[in-house]
């Protein structure tokens, strides 16, 4: 048998010794924080017989695509389209142009598509139909859960059929219930926002802009502490507060731009449960 030199016996020694080393390395980089990187866009209110609103929502589509390649998602919240055109010819538009993004869209209804001018366009049932029916999402009522990278995404409908104004159904504050239960850093996705975050004081315009139970579903979910973010549009305003330590944003209208073609829309980045945001425009370099 060949005699092993001192040399090669600390040589063979380092070498096994650094082996528990890089298997803890290996078993740190598992434990790495979830996260989480989505763009949500609410009030784009694309119509066919306005053109511009047509290219505006395509030019956002081309830009998330170029300058935001690694979206897990893109959230939509509502008012999507403005749902007057015949049967679902408007709805059916939409959906093919964002379906051009690279990575998934997911849909809540707003007022436009709840309240259209007559039964003859898309109404609840044929709105599930085109945008609730993906595979990964758990669907119960109208309202939907996704799971993604360790998180839930709540899609909640806050519309009242043939309404501006909203609310929270029993069954939607139940299903909220259920999914928080599981215990997961949740987002929740709805249209209407939770408080008169603008001050305002005519008693018609707060009827028809903040959720119409919100006093019982802050109650309800907000002191959930796995709650970490909602997302919310309707009044077209940005804000951003904290309720109950829950981050609570209404992002700007994506249907008023600051400038010509400078579209708002919100990017947010969660990393754990700390969670950064930011509004960018389709005209950013």
């Amino acid at each position: 048998m060949k005699k092993i030199t001192r040399r090669e016996f600390f040589k063979g020694a380092a070498l096994l010794a650094s082996m528990p080393l890089v298997a803890s390395e290996s078993k740190k980089v598992s434990k790495k924080s979830s996260s989480l990187k989505f763009v949500h866009i609410t009030d784009s209110h694309m119509e066919l017989s306005d053109p511009d609103s047509v290219e505006a929502l395509k030019m956002a589509v081309k830009y998330l695509n170029k300058h935001y390649k690694d979206l897990d998602f893109v959230l939509f919240g509502g008012d999507n389209f403005n749902n007057d055109m015949k049967a679902d010819s408007d709805a059916l538009v939409f959906k093919e142009i964002v379906e051009k993004l690279h990575c998934p869209a997911y849909h809540v209804r707003g007022n436009k598509e709840a309240n259209p001018k007559n039964d003859a366009h898309i109404n609840l049932e044929e709105f599930k139909k085109l945008f609730l029916s993906y595979p990964e999402l758990k669907v119960e009522g109208k309202d939907w859960a996704l799971e993604k990278n360790g998180y839930l995404i709540l899609g909640l409908d806050s519309c009242i059929e043939h309404a501006n104004n909203g609310e929270f159904i029993k069954e939607t504050l139940a299903f909220a219930k259920k999914m928080l239960d599981k215990g997961k850093p949740t987002i929740i996705l709805n249209h209407h926002p939770y408080t008169n975050y603008w001050c305002g004081t005519e008693s018609k315009d707060i009827h028809k802009y903040v959720l119409g139970n919100s006093e019982e579903t802050i109650k309800t979910l907000f002191g959930y502490p796995n709650l970490l973010l909602t997302l919310s549009g309707h009044k077209h305003i940005d804000n951003i507060k904290l309720i109950n330590r829950v981050k609570t944003i209404t992002t700007r209208g994506f249907v008023r731009p600051l400038d010509l073609d400078e579209y708002p829309m919100r990017y947010i980045e969660i990393v754990g449960n700390d969670v950064s945001e930011k509004l960018i425009y389709t005209s950013d370099s």
